[in-house]
Order: C-alpha cells, then structure tokens, then sequence
C-alpha cells in the first residue's frame, strides 16, 4: 500500500523522465492532478489525460523532451513529507532557483506555484519542486 501518492507520482515522473520514455502512468487524486496542472502549464510535461480502468483511475503523462532528445525536466523533488510537513508564510515564498524553477504549494485558494502564490499574498503547504 502506498501512503504518499503525491511522492509516487513525482518519483514515476523522474524515473520515466531519467529512462527516456514517452509516457507514465499515475495512480489519480486531485492533489496529483493538480500538480500537473502546474506542471503543464509551465511546460515540464507534454499533457496529461485521466484515464478509468474499471473503479480505478489513473493519469497518463507524456513527458517532454527538448530538440536534441535531452530530458526537460532536470530535478523533481517532494519537499513536504507526511513525517515532516513544510510549511511557508505568504513573505517565505519567493523565486525559486532565479526563476527557473517552480515550487507548488498547497494554498487556501487551492494548488498554486510560487509565483502564483506570492502574486496573491498567501503561504502554505509546500508539495514538491521542479526545475
């Protein structure tokens, strides 16, 4: 049984991702498919579609890769942990690797990136970081 389903996921991405792979599939929640919200968004992951298999629900993620074939994504880290939560007030969270880089934090206005968040001057929980 799984307990993190968020650190599962971003542990299939970088596996996938470091394998060179087309695509991966992800158990479904909506935290997960939140994150991947931001993930397409700021161009990380090709797309992502949710797919059902009899009760159960996965997400199947096409990874991105750049002209020379070279992965886009260099570091996909889970920074909160259910051991070790992490959490920042809306003046804690700033750019993040100079801006090359996105951290997705878990907000009263729901799943937002850092930019996102420090625009709308709220802190929380901080899920996981990517660049």
């Amino acid at each position: 049984m799984i307990n993190d389903l968020i650190a599962d996921g971003i542990t299939r991405i970088r596996n996938a991702s470091m394998r060179k792979l087309e695509a991966t599939e992800l158990i479904y929640t909506k935290a997960v498919e939140a994150i991947l919200v931001i993930f397409q968004s700021k161009g990380y992951i090709e797309s992502f579609n949710v797919t059902e298999n009899g009760n159960k629900k996965f997400i199947n993620v096409i990874l991105k890769y750049d002209e020379s074939g070279k992965q886009v994504i260099n570091e996909v880290k889970r920074l909160s942990k259910p051991g070790r939560r992490v959490y920042k007030g809306k003046s804690d969270i700033h750019r993040f690797k100079n801006g090359y880089g996105t951290i997705v934090v878990s907000t009263s206005k729901g799943v937002l990136s850092n930019d996102e968040a420090s625009k709308l001057g709220v802190g929380g929980e901080l899920l996981c970081s990517i660049w």
